[in-house]
C-alpha cells in the first residue's frame, strides 16, 4: 500500500506512546478481517502501520486513510503533522487536533453548560504562582485583581473539588471539605491553573461512557478502587431514562467537537445526571483497565476505523455550533432539547449508514472478535501484558485475575 490512489487499498496508521496491549490487538484483528465489501460490490484491502516520527516536508502526501493517535495531546511533533495532514490531504482522525484546547476541560464545560446540561458550578481561579514569562510581573501589577479564595469557594459551597483545568489520569484533584484544605491545595497548585467545582453528594451511580464514532458502552465506575478493580462488571445499574440520558450527553458531547474517540464520566442521582469530565484525548482501553468491555472496545474501534477508510467518511473539521446553540435556545424543555441533540449526533456520525454497514459488510466481526479473544494468541497477549504491567509477584494472581472476567465475557456472549 504504498500510497492513496488505489481506493481499494487502506492503510491505519496508528500514532503510540507507551501502549502496547490494544495495539496488538487491533492488528491482529485487521489481519484476521480479510477483504471487505462495500455497498457496490468492491472490494477493500485494509492493513496497519505504526507511525514514527521525523521531519516531514509539508507538502509530502501521506499513505494513511486513517489515523487513530494516542501521542499527540501531549507530543506536539506529530501533533502539527495531524494539523497538515488533515488540512492538506483530508486523512481521517480519531481524535481532531484542533480541538485539543477543549480538551483540556475548560471550553468543555463552557460549551456544555451553554448547552444546558447539569454541570455542577464551576468557577476558575487564577495561578498560585506566577507563569515563566517576562511580562507577567507587569501585566499582573496593571490588570490582575486581588480576589478573596475563600469568597470564591462559599460561592461554590462545600464540599467542592479542586482540579486542573487541563487536568488527566486524576493529576491534581482534591476533595475539599473546608478553608484549611482549600489553602492547602491551591498553595501546592504552583503554575497549574485550577477549577473549583462543586460536589455532587449523596450520588448514586458514577457512570463512565466510552464512545466510538456512534457506539458507546456505558460503565459503572468505581474511582476509589485500584485501577484494575474501578469497572464493575454489572448490567442495569441505571434507570431507563438515566441510561438514555448519559448515552444522548456522551455522543452530543462528541459530535459537537468531532471527537470520535473519547469517554465522559457522569455522575447519577436518581433520573438525573451531571456530567463531570467529558474531554479524554486519550481515553483508557488497556486489557488491565476494562479487562471484561475489552472485546467490545476494541471490535468497536476496528468497525468504525474500517467504516471510514472503506466508505470514504470525510472528515469535518468546522464546528456547526450554531445548529446545536439554536436548539440551546429553543423553547424545548430540557428532554426535547436531548432529543434533537441526539439527532444531530447521529446525523454527523452517519449512525443508520454505519449500522448499515455493519450489518453487510462487517457482519461476521463480532464472531471474529469473540474466536480471538477465545484464542491462545489473545491469553499470550493478556500475560504478556500483565507481565508488563504489575510486579513479578503478582503475576500469577492477575492473570488469573483477568482470565476470569474475559471468561465471563465469553460466557456472556456465546
Amino acid at each position: 500500500m504504498a500510497d492513496r490512489t488505489d481506493k481499494s487499498a487502506h492503510l491505519l496508521g496508528l500514532l503510540l506512546g507507551t501502549e502496547e496491549d490494544w495495539p496488538r490487538a487491533f492488528e491482529e484483528l485487521v489481519r484476521k478481517l480479510g477483504p471487505v465489501r462495500d455497498a457496490d460490490g468492491r472490494e477493500h484491502r485494509l492493513a496497519t502501520e505504526r507511525i514514527t516520527i521525523e521531519p516531514f516536508d509539508l507538502r509530502a502526501k501521506p499513505r494513511y486513510d486513517l489515523v487513530i493517535d494516542r501521542l499527540a495531546y501531549w507530543y506536539y511533533v506529530p501533533r502539527e503533522w495531524l494539523k497538515k495532514v488533515a488540512l492538506m490531504d483530508g486523512v481521517y482522525l480519531l481524535n481532531s487536533p484542533f480541538t485539543f484546547q477543549s480538551m483540556e476541560k475548560h471550553a468543555a464545560y463552557c460549551a456544555m453548560i451553554r448547552l444546558g446540561l447539569k454541570v455542577p458550578d464551576t468557577w476558575l481561579v487564577p495561578y498560585k504562582n506566577p507563569v515563566d514569562n517576562a511580562r507577567y510581573a507587569y501585566t499582573a501589577a496593571k490588570y490582575n485583581r486581588p480576589f478573596d479564595l475563600d469568597e470564591v469557594a462559599d460561592q461554590v459551597g462545600y464540599p467542592l473539588f479542586m482540579k486542573p483545568f487541563d487536568g488527566g489520569a486524576w493529576r491534581g484533584v482534591s476533595r475539599i471539605k473546608d478553608p484549611q484544605t482549600l489553602h492547602e491545595a491551591y498553595d501546592a497548585s504552583g503554575e497549574m491553573l485550577m477549577h473549583l467545582q462543586a460536589s455532587v453528594e449523596g450520588y448514586d451511580v458514577f457512570a463512565r461512557s466510552l464512545t466510538i464514532g456512534p457506539e458507546s458502552m456505558v460503565m459503572k465506575f468505581r474511582p476509589e478502587l485500584p485501577m484494575h478493580d474501578r469497572y464493575a462488571v454489572e448490567h442495569g445499574f441505571l434507570s431507563e431514562q438515566a441510561g438514555d440520558e448519559v448515552l444522548s450527553i456522551s455522543r452530543l458531547i462528541n459530535a459537537f467537537f468531532r471527537w470520535e474517540f473519547n469517554s465522559c464520566e457522569s455522575l447519577v442521582i436518581g433520573d438525573q445526571v451531571h456530567p463531570i469530565d467529558y474531554a479524554n484525548a486519550c481515553p483508557d482501553i488497556s486489557i488491565t483497565s476494562l479487562h471484561y468491555y475489552f472485546p467490545w472496545a476494541i471490535g468497536t474501534l476496528l468497525k468504525w476505523s474500517v467504516f471510514c477508510a472503506v466508505t470514504g467518511r470525510k472528515p469535518r473539521l468546522d464546528l456547526d455550533t450554531a445548529n446545536y446553540f439554536a436548539v440551546a435556545d429553543s423553547d424545548r424543555d430540557y428532554a426535547e432539547k436531548l432529543t434533537e441533540y441526539r439527532r444531530l449526533a447521529d446525523d454527523y456520525f452517519e449512525t443508520e449508514r454505519y449500522q448499515d454497514f455493519c450489518a453487510t459488510a462487517l457482519s461476521g466481526v463480532d464472531d471474529l472478535v469473540r474466536d480471538w479473544v477465545a484464542s491462545k494468541d489473545f491469553d499470550d497477549l493478556l500475560v504478556d501484558t500483565v507481565r508488563t504491567t504489575y510486579p513479578a509477584a503478582e503475576h500469577d494472581r492477575f492473570v488469573a485475575h483477568f482470565r476470569g472476567l474475559i471468561g465471563l465475557w465469553l460466557k456472556d456472549n456465546a
